[in-house]
């Protein structure tokens, strides 16, 4: 009883110790200037010329700067400088040189020149790149292997050093897109606009083989097309007049890179610790990568050296009521760090965030009841339980779309003949995505009529917008397609009831994707179910994020579905991806289907230039007529992005093209560390009881055994 009543106080104490017992973050300081957020897949490429996921750019937006960026209020979303002065306007030169009006007509126009100016004064991050011993030698720009052999991370290097950045680090990693060891999935589309690129890559190419493993100095390869002229301006001559270059100058692809961190990077041993630009970015962005530990979490934490910058003072009078104004003039970053802990399951994900341990979060099918309901006029919103967290609901249409492709160089569901036509006809009729929104996605989401969602120009609602070979009219309303047509086009493509009409065998199709585990279960049986229809079996061959990009870089996989989102607002953004001189088996490009039709490039090569307009639209309505007769892809849905954040969290607001936008988020740290340990206090008393009901019944026991004992003696 005495052990116990010891052990009762000791509960006492420790529960008086600490009001959490649970927390994720052990060691840390409740109350520190930091967000907390997480990822699901480790984001494989962090070098600005390769990486090209959404996993990715959440952290390479922090860190890189190109020379524009997208003001983080105002709609339509605007372009403003970042590193550069000012937007660059364009200026037109025929092919004799002659330098022409901004209305001259494409046709006259040779090339479009844009003169950046950057702003003096920006210096990269500390990094062990830059360090220079008394004599003003790099100190780690010719190690030994023994050297790089004791070094396991950035911070086992001794010095750190920084420098201003130059118009000519822009130039450099221009030409890094050019680099074939880097293999930059837009190589193949800025190559046919910068002017020289193409020759570049090419020289590029030979000296590689020539000199396999070398690293190849970059600024030793002219670039026609692009040049500094002084210490803080450089030029970019475009072919032509390509209206949406502008939008890549807000890009990472277009950020800096200082040569420093490529001869740091390159020399022997550093790739085999993942000691590489795409494990350890350098950039002169409001925050730096402190940690990368994929398996468990990654920091990004302020950079000392980041210029001045300030929180935007313009926007809305929705923006002003909403509290996004209070900031206006803060210095930026506002916070000083953000921990991305690793859940690949949302169920831990949602409870975390419940608790307090994640400041935001989407809201999974599972959890969608418990977060959101739906007022009698259809309009989302909290529920009772949310509100009285202090919850709030953010919610927006995404410039984004999910689809299902096929490879169109594989030879059962791919080419352009007109059986295989009817075959991808059959299964977009199948694959019933207004079925699959209404499930999984809780009404988040439109049934997508083509490649270009809602908010971009060329994208028409109603009637006018359907794809006919999916949808019809009934009854005044657009309606999918019965299973019945979805069977005729199937026997006339040469599968009568799903079996081949020459050998009889059944139809046996492949479906690579990337979702796992026991959340996508259910997704994917739903997958199965719908070819089941036309007795049609598919096999479901799930993989990682990695391993699923190795598949279609290589065209192994037969049938798969992917997204994409807006990287500018334009509609060639999404066309491109349909683009034939894009293929990814050819070129690595982003047409990840290989569809190739000589009509529709011809047709893409003369919408991507022009201004929107009725001429535009009419060139964009027969593009469509192509495609979804064509289909190349199965046009899924469009996602409506519904998130939540706690009370504590401050300046939340979508900005769908934007990827820098954590420098303007703000936090309550105090009311955050209340809130946490009000929703996670430790409760002991039904140990307590437990201890108490052990000890009343051992207690008879150890009585009589005293009894017992003292009787012996």
């Amino acid at each position: 009883m005495r052990r116990a009543g010891i052990f009762l106080l000791g509960l006492g104490l420790l529960a008086g110790c600490s009001d959490t017992w649970n927390n994720p973050y052990p060691g840390r300081e409740p109350d520190v200037n930091v967000v907390y957020s997480a990822f699901a897949e480790r984001p494989k490429h962090l070098d600005p010329a390769r990486s090209y996921s959404s996993n990715e750019v959440e952290f390479t937006g922090q860190i890189y700067e190109p020379p524009l960026q997208y003001h983080f209020l105002k709609r339509p979303y605007e372009l403003i400088p970042l590193t550069a002065a000012a937007v660059p306007r364009p200026r037109f030169y025929d092919a004799a040189g002659r330098l022409l009006p901004d209305d001259a007509p494409s046709a006259r126009i040779a090339r479009s020149v844009y003169e950046i100016r950057i702003r003096p004064g920006i210096r990269y991050q500390p990094h062990p790149a830059f360090a220079k011993d008394d004599a003003g030698r790099y100190r780690y720009h010719a190690m030994d292997a023994a050297f790089v052999e004791r070094r396991s991370t950035i911070a086992d290097f001794e010095h750190t050093g920084t420098r201003e950045l130059v118009a000519a680090d822009y130039v450099y990693q221009i030409k890094r897109l050019a680099d074939p060891r880097l293999a930059s999935p837009i190589f193949g589309l800025m190559a046919e606009h910068i002017i020289g690129l193409k020759a570049l890559g090419d020289a590029l190419q030979q000296a590689a083989k020539t000199r396999p493993g070398a690293l190849l100095d970059l600024n030793a390869f002219p670039l026609a097309g692009v040049e500094a002229i002084d210490r803080y301006t450089y030029r970019i001559d475009v072919k032509g007049k390509y209206p949406q270059f502008i939008y890549w100058l807000a890009m990472p692809f277009f950020a800096p890179i200082p040569w420093e961190a490529e001869v740091f990077y390159a020399q022997a041993g550093m790739a085999e610790k993942n000691l590489a630009l795409d494990w350890q970015p350098v950039g002169t962005g409001p925050f730096y990568l402190a940690e990368n530990d994929p398996n468990r979490r990654m920091v990004l934490k302020r950079n000392p050296n980041f210029h001045g910058e300030t929180y935007p003072a313009e926007g809305s009078d929705g923006d002003r009521a909403a509290g996004l104004l209070k900031d206006a003039g803060q210095a930026l970053p506002i916070v000083d760090a953000a921990v991305f802990s690793l859940e690949k399951e949302t169920i831990p994900y949602w409870s975390k965030f419940l608790q307090g341990y994640y400041d935001s979060s989407g809201i999974s099918s599972d959890s969608f009841d418990q977060a959101v309901q739906f007022s009698a006029g259809g309009d989302p919103q909290l529920t009772d339980s949310m509100r009285a967290q202090d919850i709030r609901l953010v919610t927006t249409v995404a410039t984004s779309l999910w689809y299902v492709g096929f490879n169109m160089l594989d030879p059962v569901v791919g080419g352009l003949a007109e059986d295989r036509q009817k075959l991808r006809q059959a299964l977009s009729i199948a694959f019933d995505y207004d079925e699959f929104i209404s499930i999984f996605l809780n009404g988040r989401g439109i049934p997508a009529q083509g490649p270009i969602p809602p908010g971009l120009f060329g994208h028409i609602e109603g009637e006018r917008g359907m794809n006919p070979y999916v949808y019809e009219v009934r009854e005044g309303r657009v309606q999918r397609r019965s299973v019945e047509a979805a069977r005729k086009l199937l026997a006339e493509a040469g599968y009568p009831n799903g079996r081949d009409a020459k050998t009889g065998e059944p139809l046996v199709l492949y479906f690579d994707t990337m979702a796992s585990g026991p959340d996508a279960k259910s997704r994917l049986d739903w997958i199965k179910k719908q070819l089941d229809k036309l007795n049609v079996q598919l096999v479901v061959r799930g993989t990682d994020y990695n391993r699923f990009q190795d598949k279609i870089r290589k065209g192994n996989a037969q049938i798969f579905e992917w997204g994409w989102n807006a990287d500018y607002p334009d509609p060639e953004n999404f066309f491109f991806l349909l683009y034939g001189p894009h293929k990814k088996v050819a070129s690595g490009g982003e047409n990840a289907a290989n569809y190739d039709n000589p009509e529709f490039d011809r047709l893409f090569e003369r919408m991507k230039d022009m201004e929107n307009g009725p001429e535009r639209q009419a060139i964009i309505d027969a593009m469509l007529a192509i495609v979804r007769r064509d289909a190349p892809w199965i046009f899924a849905y469009y996602p409506k992005s519904f998130g939540l954040t706690h009370g504590w969290v401050h300046n939340v607001k979508p900005n769908l093209m934007a990827n820098n936008t954590l420098k303007y988020r703000r936090v309550d740290p105090a009311l955050r560390a209340q809130r946490r340990s009000e929703w996670n206090r430790p409760v002991v008393w039904p140990i307590a009881l437990l201890v108490v009901a052990m000890a009343a019944a051992i207690a008879p026991a150890a009585a009589a055994w005293r009894r017992h004992e003292r009787k012996v003696a």
